[in-house]
């Protein structure tokens, strides 16, 4: 995309750069020019670059967002909505931690932390720069840019959550990072840091949701440090509005026998792109990642991974399920690299997708790159729809045609569900799979 195409982001940055959290900090500042810089160089990414052949965003670089909210009440939503009460139909536990960010910003009198053991850190990212600014340095400023939209949200930095978890530190309980937002025209840029250290785990939860029907769009950055032996599972849960635009990076760098385990669910917007990239840098380290896009109409979603084996004897699995319908068009690419010193790697990847209309479309394409030569590495994928012989099944033992094919649809996602360890977000995710078969309360009552 041509720079001059960018003048709206220019302008916007020289407005924002001296009011953002954490500009009186020389070295963000530095980040932050650095980041503009380089999306100065490497604009939105074009249909012409290889990894977004398939998704075209040139509809985010025409439309002339504002990226601080217009609204003088933070918690204003919807007018006349009862926040409070969206809040808690949305909570995965009443009683438990959450992080609540409206519009961009964190709602202080929505959120909910308590109990956390001494030294752990569960907060906004403003309120981090502000408190503890040394210990998000090094994750923030060793950045690279893979495209535009990572620098972009680098460069306009402004809220998010961070968890600082020191060595030994274990939070059973989910930590929630519930993202509301319904102000048309808006650019939300979360920028999100988990510092796992050695030995300690934590489960975190984000979870977009769009209210009101105005199109606006989220860039968000998540970045994982999982130290030696840590454990984090990370849940993506993406509902954002049926006219929003999505666009999200992970990135998890991981050591010595830590785990990594990502669930991602796309449900919502009119365009979603999620890259999940982990890279598993000492020995014994594994990493899993999960996930399902379910989707009609014209929507479009997209997800590109990556693991890196770069250290000898690591694990991953990798399982991603799409349900298309309508004029839907899915997106899968998994890269799995097996570098030259990382023998030993053991990795399986599987892709499967489920087109219920003749129209619904997707693109999948698993990478396996090996420069090792003592590995075990599998992967495949499939396209296709409803299985003939399991229709003629149901079908034989007098279960109706279109229940027979509405419960053969939610029992495809349902795989991926399953694997939730949360009992709360696995009930809302099939209650969300329900929702979106035809037929589903008639399929809650046969289960």
């Amino acid at each position: 995309m041509k720079n001059e195409s960018l003048d709206h982001f220019h302008e916007a940055f020289a407005q924002l750069a001296k009011r953002l959290p954490g500009a009186e900090l020389p070295w963000l500042r530095a980040v932050r020019r650095s980041a503009f810089d380089q999306f100065n160089a490497l604009g939105l990414p074009t249909t012409r670059h290889e990894d977004w052949k398939y998704t075209n965003v040139s509809v985010i670089g025409k439309r002339p967002w504002h990226f601080a909210s217009q609204r003088t009440d933070r918690l204003g939503l919807i007018d006349g909505s009862d926040v409070q009460g969206i809040v808690d139909e949305l909570a995965l536990d009443p009683a438990g931690h959450r992080l609540v960010f409206v519009n961009g910003l964190h709602a202080p009198r929505l959120s909910k932390v308590n109990g956390l053991p001494h030294g752990v850190f569960v907060g906004s990212l403003a309120r981090a720069l502000r408190e503890m600014p040394q210990r998000l340095q090094g994750t923030i400023a060793a950045q690279t840019y893979a495209d535009g939209f990572t620098a972009l949200s680098t460069a306009f930095l402004t809220d998010g959550f961070a968890v600082v978890l020191p060595p030994g530190e274990v939070i059973d309980q989910p930590l929630h990072m519930l993202f509301l937002t319904d102000e048309g025209g808006l650019a939300v840029q979360p920028f999100n840091v988990v510092l796992a250290g050695a030995r300690s785990g934590c489960v975190i939860v984000e979870h977009f949701v769009g209210l009101g029907g105005d199109a606006y769009w989220t860039n968000a950055v998540t970045r994982i440090v999982a130290d030696e032996q840590a454990d984090v599972q990370h849940y993506r849960l993406q509902q954002e509005g049926s006219k929003a635009f999505h666009i999200a990076s992970v990135a998890a760098a991981q050591q010595r026998a830590s785990c990594f385990t990502s669930h991602a669910f796309a449900f919502g917007a009119a365009l979603s792109r999620t890259g999940i990239d982990t890279s598993l840098n000492a020995a014994n380290a594994q990493a899993t990642l999960n996930g399902l896009y379910f989707v009609g109409g014209r929507q479009h979603v997209d997800h590109h991974t990556r693991i890196d084996h770069a250290a000898p004897h690591c694990t991953s699995r990798e399982y991603y399920r799409g349900v298309l319908d309508g004029a839907a068009r899915g997106v899968f690419n998994g890269r799995i690299i097996v570098h030259r010193d990382a023998q030993k790697t053991d990795t399986h990847q599987a892709n499967h997708n489920l087109l219920l209309s003749r129209d619904a479309e997707v693109d999948t394409k698993p990478q396996l790159e090996i420069y090792a030569d003592d590995v075990k590495c599998t992967h495949g994928a499939t396209v296709g729809q409803l299985d003939e012989n399991q229709l003629f099944y149901l079908r034989a033992r007098g279960v109706e045609e279109h229940t027979a094919w509405a419960l053969l649809t939610y029992a495809f996602a349902r795989d991926i569900v399953e694997r939730v360890r949360i009992d709360s977000l696995r009930g809302r995710l099939e209650s969300l799979l329900l929702a979106r078969t035809p037929e589903g309360e008639r399929i809650r009552e046969l289960l």
